[in-house]
């Protein structure tokens, strides 16, 4: 039986009286999306039409994931808002902490030693507030999810930007940051902007080289990062029902690389085989039932320029393999254009490793294509050129996986294999070498390439291909190798080509495990205590921030004014530092060490205008903040894309940070900021961006006629004595103009008790 299978069915019978009452509202067939969206409105059937990126909109999500880097924050938060229990089935899992270095089994062991008082919280307050606990080792927050929990229809939220992977499953699957969580583990409605619908219609059928990561490779590089934000990417068409369901997930998963809102595929039989190959028969059933309400409608999918405020279209017959990046997942390269770019932009040709797993790419299915590459290579003569490290989605594949003999074809081939967990695809790698910082390229079939995000090293070139192709090149040891066309030479001195790959859907023999890890909650968590030890350095219990004074903000000193891309990993970065992620004074000493300053094109180097000096980003927001002056961060396009760490938005408001002022934001990370209490501004006109000099004191002015639509006024101070003054919009709404005033949306929350 399924996880929550009374819930599933609760909704289930619900949701056809929901949806046709928003098609009597609507007067016109549905998408998918907004099928979920409509079913999942906190006012029940729907009583009015929403408009796309425009209402607010207060829904009723079914469950919650927490990893647990962010789930120690979330849950922190949590313990502050006064419930006995979540309201809705919720689940931590602890796979982000593990460091890749020796192989599974040490790294495993070593993790548990040193994350020891980290796992034991986590587990005490799941267990302490009826949250399932998914131990380390276990697997990687997604793949676990699309095992366990994801089912067609459903809406869930989730503390990490790929929790969107559910979408291989027909969910509306949607990464937000801890305050988020809260709210709906509070019961309270959570809100969303109702997003704009991108349709994208597949024809044809996947073939050779070819694989599902190539189609969201191919989108990124069409939408680039920022082109899916506010907006819900529905894929349909005869080419989305010949994919796997694994591989929906992988195109889901990376929608979160274009910044949409999350990405789905309506139901069919590929979702139901792997719902009944992982043991949930009851909800392939049930759905079964209501199928016509789990996919959009034919009249939509059949003129899909009248639903979808954009349509794309991929044939993926013709579809060619790609590898993206460097630097950035939307700088999409068919393989077999990778020669002449990599020599044009200098990209080191040499792959010294090639790495397999992630959220995205660690199913059976994968593994099973990449290990049909291997196992061919052996069989040819042909060794490795490049180290090839894999790491397995859930213990349920690794262990599927080991039985079938798919773990030693890898190990065959010198492979290091590494725990179920993140691993390198979050900077949980110890590298050997990577403190030297040399330049140098690898492959990943991970989601995000950004640099330092795998190994530290600013001088990684980081490509993004599919596990097939990943497998190719590390056993050619060149980027520019296309499978396609190009041979190897064997032991033998043989000129050989591998074939395409192979694998299976599902494993032949069925899913097995011996422990998937998983630690059920006490009925009654009422006498379970909660300790967290005051003179720990890796956790800390939150003190609530201070409301709105009433009055503007005067007197701010401009801390960074950041130039370029500036995602999450610049303002909080992970790697190192995710051992202090429930600790928010010791991770505030991170706090945009790897943002770019506009006026000297250094990092973590700002001036700090109170003594003339260059220092570190978090001692100039400490300076000012003990001189009460608080500060203000500046900065460019896309502000914030990436991870949805709301440390990212904690640690500027601990350090005294005030406003945000930028030329456009990510989603999630704008609602992280508005949830702690922070202004989220935007430019009304970019070029505006130019006006505002290093030695700036700035106000923000209007905020005591603070209102939904209306700009408010920055006014820039300079050191000669002129000044600037000119408008900036922002999006908040009634509600979120409280969370200002109150000091936090938690705030509220606390107040409403």
């Amino acid at each position: 039986m399924a996880f929550d299978i009374d819930m599933i069915r609760g909704l289930y019978k619900r949701l056809p009286e929901r949806i046709e009452a928003a098609k009597k509202l609507l007067k016109r067939p549905m998408t998918l999306s907004e099928k979920i969206l409509y079913s999942h409105l906190d006012e029940g059937n729907a009583k009015q039409e929403y408009q796309r990126g425009e209402s607010y909109v207060d829904f009723r999500p079914d469950r919650v994931a927490m990893q647990d880097a962010t789930a120690q924050m979330a849950l922190l938060q949590f313990m502050q808002a006064g419930k006995t229990k979540v309201a809705v089935p919720s689940t931590v899992h602890a796979d982000h902490l593990i460091q890749a270095k020796d192989g599974a089994f040490n790294d495993l062991n070593t993790a548990n030693v040193t994350n020891k008082e980290v796992y034991d919280f986590l587990a005490s307050v799941s267990n302490k507030y009826g949250i399932g606990f998914w131990k380390p080792g276990a697997g990687i927050i997604h793949q676990v999810v699309l095992e366990n929990y994801a089912f067609p229809g459903g809406m869930m939220i989730g503390t990490d930007s790929h929790t969107v992977n559910a979408g291989g499953l027909g969910m509306l699957a949607v990464g937000v940051g801890g305050a988020d969580a809260v709210d709906v583990m509070a019961d309270m409605p959570w809100e969303l902007k109702f997003p704009k619908l991108i349709g994208i219609k597949l024809t044809g059928k996947l073939n050779g080289w070819t694989a599902p990561k190539d189609v969201i490779l191919k989108v990124a590089g069409i939408l680039t990062v920022k082109g899916g934000t506010g907006a819900i990417v529905e894929y349909f068409g005869e080419g989305a029902k010949s994919l796997s369901a694994t591989g929906k997930g992988t195109i889901c998963n990376m929608g979160a690389e274009i910044g949409a809102t999350t990405s789905t595929f309506g139901y069919d039989k590929s979702m139901e085989r792997y719902l009944r190959a992982t043991g949930r028969e009851d909800v392939a059933d049930t759905a079964n039932a209501i199928s016509n309400y789990l996919t959009g409608d034919d009249e939509v999918y059949a003129d899909p320029e009248k639903y979808f405020d954009q349509v794309i279209e991929i044939d993926l017959s013709t579809l060619s393999p790609h590898l993206n990046g460097p630097f950035t997942p939307d700088l999409a390269t068919e393989v077999k254009d990778m020669a002449e770019e990599a020599r044009k932009n200098g990209w080191p040709l040499d792959v010294e490793w090639a790495l397999i797993g992630s959220c995205t790419n660690s199913s059976y299915e994968d593994l099973s294509r990449a290990a049909s590459i291997v196992k061919e290579a052996n069989e040819k003569g042909i060794s490795a050129k490049a180290t090839l490290g894999i790491n397995p989605g859930s213990e349920q594949v690794r262990f599927t996986a080991e039985r079938d003999g798919l773990i030693d074809i890898f190990k065959s081939m010198n492979a290091k294999i590494f725990t179920n967990a993140c691993g390198p695809c979050i900077g949980q790698w110890a590298r050997p070498g990577a403190e030297k910082e040399e330049k140098n390229s690898i492959v990943h079939s991970f989601n995000r390439n950004f640099k330092k995000r795998a190994d530290g090293n600013p001088n990684t070139n980081a490509f993004v291909a599919s596990p097939e192709m990943v497998a190719a090149i590390a056993i050619s040891g060149k980027l520019d190798f296309n499978p396609i066309t190009d041979s190897l030479t064997n032991n033998k001195g043989e000129k050989v080509m591998l074939s395409e790959p192979s694998g299976f859907e599902l494993p032949p023999s069925g899913f097995d495990v011996k422990d998937s890890g998983y630690q059920a909650p006490v009925i009654d968590g009422s006498q379970i205590d909660v300790v967290v030890d005051p003179n720990s350095k890796r956790l800390q219990l939150l003190e609530p921030f201070a409301a709105w004074n009433g009055e503007d903000i005067n007197g701010m000193k401009l801390l960074i004014k950041a130039k370029g891309k500036c995602t999450t990993d610049h303002i909080s970065m992970a790697g190192p530092w995710l051992r202090f992620r429930g600790h928010l004074e010791n991770i505030s000493q991170n706090m945009l060490i790897g943002g770019l300053n506009y006026y000297n094109d250094k990092t973590n180097s700002v001036k700090n205008q109170i003594t003339g000096e260059y220092m570190p980003v978090p001692e100039a927001a400490e300076a000012y903040n003990k001189a009460g002056m608080g500060s203000i961060i500046v900065g460019d396009e896309n502000y914030g894309e990436g991870s949805s760490r709301e440390h990212a938005a904690m640690e500027p408001r601990f350090l005294g940070v005030k406003a945000v002022l930028v030329k456009s934001f990510a989603r999630i990370h704008e609602t992280n900021l508005k949830k702690q209490g922070l202004l989220a501004l935007t430019f009304t006109e970019k070029s505006d961006y130019e006006k505002i000099r290093e030695d700036d004191t700035i106000d923000v002015i209007g905020l005591k006629e603070f209102a939904p639509g209306k700009p408010l006024t920055v006014i820039l101070h300079h050191a000669d004595g002129t000044k600037n003054e000119f408008q900036v919009n922002h999006t908040y709404n009634a509600n979120q103009i409280e969370w200002f005033k109150a000091g936090s949306a938690l705030n509220m929350i606390k107040k409403s008790q």
